[in-house]
């Protein structure tokens, strides 16, 4: 049940901008909005969030910011659609003088809606519109707007092959033109699309140091020592965040390249011909292969083939967008097969049900991180220590040594 702030505090609201010298001061009273597909992520958010604002108590935070701390930090907003197809956005209560962070998965391809009486499921397009309805609603009355959207919408068309369109850095643009001011997201395919922003706020977030504490307490006899482990990237795009994992666990790295049929397109894509391996040898080593999303998972699949071709014993892949969208049947035959050992992605996303209750599937709680990070950005502190989980990633190392 979402909450409603008393008359009392939206009056004493309008008393923040008193304490704006005091760099412990927040921008405004929080108010995170879920659009439709984002429901359950952000009530985890909120509870993570009242319980880091909690421990301000003995700050007296609480007393000299009116609104500060309260029991829900969500305000409800309803995305109407009309029969057409067509919709509108209403808040449920008034933003005035809010720090808002929007909250929007666009890859939630749960979510539905009925049109002309047919049911149709919301694809990106469809969030994107609901997002910037949201944002129209809110303008002119938010002390602030921030968007944090994981799955940073038409990331992979983020640059311009022959005559095609620049979807990402045009999205980016119409944002920062609605009156967005932090554009929050989570391994962008290319963070060079923050050029199409130059004087917004843009910050693209790894889930590092999640996904190594998810592997630390599912494998049990996770072991990094030499000779037994490489980090593998799938391609030379992601070469360099493959990197910094072989570099922050020691182990040597390994890298395939897409050979590609460049005469034929399917689905948008030229189609993969062969996966070619450079690196050393991988007999009896157990395998991650690091990506920023699973897709469909073929190339996953026939990496994790071609190592155990090789002489392999397990094969791990960890990513931080899991969409799976031709299904996991092909994960679990592989899985039965085993070819796969285990698949971690984060919950940034939506997770059919069937995945979560998959035996090789560990889901990443990131809720605790996008609640800390919210509590920084209110206040305009700095996210060094967020953004760069290495000193954390070094301890947790440290711990189990």
């Amino acid at each position: 049940m979402i909450s409603i702030p008393s008359a009392a505090d939206e009056k004493a609201y309008s008393r923040y901008n008193q304490y704006g010298d005091n760099p412990m001061a927040p921008v405004g009273p929080i108010g995170i909005i879920p659009l439709k597909g984002s429901m359950e992520f952000s009530e985890s958010v909120n509870f993570y969030l009242n319980k880091r604002r909690s421990e301000y108590q003995e700050q007296l935070l609480v007393s000299r910011y009116p609104g500060f701390y309260r029991n829900d930090y969500r305000i409800a907003v309803d995305n109407t659609r009309f029969s057409s197809g067509e919709g509108k956005a209403v808040i449920s209560h008034s933003v005035r003088g809010h720090d808002l962070f929007i909250i929007c998965d666009v890859v939630n391809f749960s979510c539905t809606y009925n049109m002309f009486g047919k049911v149709n499921h919301m694809s990106p397009d469809d969030h994107y519109q609901d997002l910037k309805r949201v944002i129209l609603a809110c303008s002119g009355k938010a002390r602030r707007v921030n968007v944090i959207m994981p799955f940073l919408y038409e990331s992979r068309q983020h640059k311009r092959n022959a005559r095609e369109s620049l979807d990402c850095a045009f999205a980016l643009e119409e944002l920062y033109g609605l009156g967005a001011e932090n554009i929050i997201t989570f391994d962008a395919h290319d963070e060079r699309v923050a050029n199409a922003i130059p004087t917004s706020g843009f910050e693209s977030l790894s889930a590092n140091y999640q996904v190594i504490k998810a592997m630390f307490r599912s494998i049990p006899d996770l072991n990094f020592s030499n000779g037994k482990f490489m980090v593998v990237s799938p391609d030379e795009g992601g070469i360099s965040r493959a990197m910094y994992f072989a570099s922050i666990l020691g182990v040597p790295l390994g890298t395939f390249y897409k050979r590609r049929d460049y005469t034929h397109v399917i689905n948008g894509r030229n189609p993969i011909v062969a996966h070619e391996f450079l690196g050393d040898s991988v007999e009896d080593m157990d395998i991650l292969i690091i990506d920023d999303m699973i897709s469909s998972g073929e190339s996953i699949l026939d990496i994790g083939r071609e190592m155990k071709a090789r002489g392999a014993r397990n094969i791990y892949a960890a990513v931080t967008f899991g969409l799976f969208t031709e299904g996991i049947d092909h994960f679990n035959k592989a899985y039965e097969d085993g070819i796969i050992t285990k698949v971690f992605a984060t919950n940034l996303t939506y997770h059919r049900p069937e995945l979560l209750q998959a035996e090789w599937f560990c889901d990443v709680n990131m809720t605790k991180f996008v609640a800390l990070l919210i509590d920084a950005i209110n206040h305009d502190s700095s996210l060094s220590n967020l953004v760069n989980p290495t000193e954390k990633i070094k301890s947790l190392l440290a711990t189990m040594e």
